[in-house]
């Protein structure tokens, strides 16, 4: 005899949150190759610091903005689909505004590694980038779950459910 017992709706709760914590990671990554590799080009080409005073903090910025980008297509269509609000303008504003204070959690990390510590290496510049990407993630994921995409802030637009999910 096999028994089956119904979750309880805290553990469909934690369920869900735990589904959009791997989704935002697996945007995250995506981003994260996109912000890296933008930022590690621009760096080593036409934004050199031997080139460029600021060209470490001008590749980040640029480096961050199109990772935004590619984050806010990400996390609305697929890990916050379900939250979506009608609102599209107000709800990317706030989530770009959220990205954006990210961005000056990772540029504030970047600036301490680089300007006054002296660490002005390609590597420790990557580390530092590194560093802040994850701090400024867990800042953005906090928000975007409970602000940006919070379906108790207005109507919400109704998202198709995917293989294995209900609807």
């Amino acid at each position: 005899m096999t028994s089956t017992t119904t979750p309880t709706p805290l553990a469909l709760r934690i369920r869900r949150i735990a589904n959009e914590f791997i989704r935002f990671g697996l945007v995250g990554g995506i981003g994260f190759v996109v912000d890296t590799a933008i930022f590690t080009v621009l760096r080593q080409t036409i934004l050199s610091p031997e080139h460029v005073f600021a060209g470490s903090f001008i590749a980040k910025i640029i480096s961050t903005i199109v990772a935004i980008l590619v984050n806010w297509i990400g996390n609305r269509y697929w890990t916050f689909r379900h939250h979506r609000r009608e609102k599209m303008l107000r709800e990317s504003i706030e989530f770009f505004a959220v990205s954006l204070a990210g961005m000056v959690i990772a540029l504030g990390v970047l600036g301490v590694s680089h300007y006054l510590m002296g660490y002005t290496s390609l590597l420790a510049d990557t580390i530092s980038n590194v560093v802040g990407l994850v701090i400024g993630a867990i800042f953005r994921f906090v928000l975007y779950r409970y602000w940006v995409f919070n379906d108790k802030r207005g109507s919400r637009v109704q998202a198709p459910a995917s293989v294995g999910e209900a609807a």
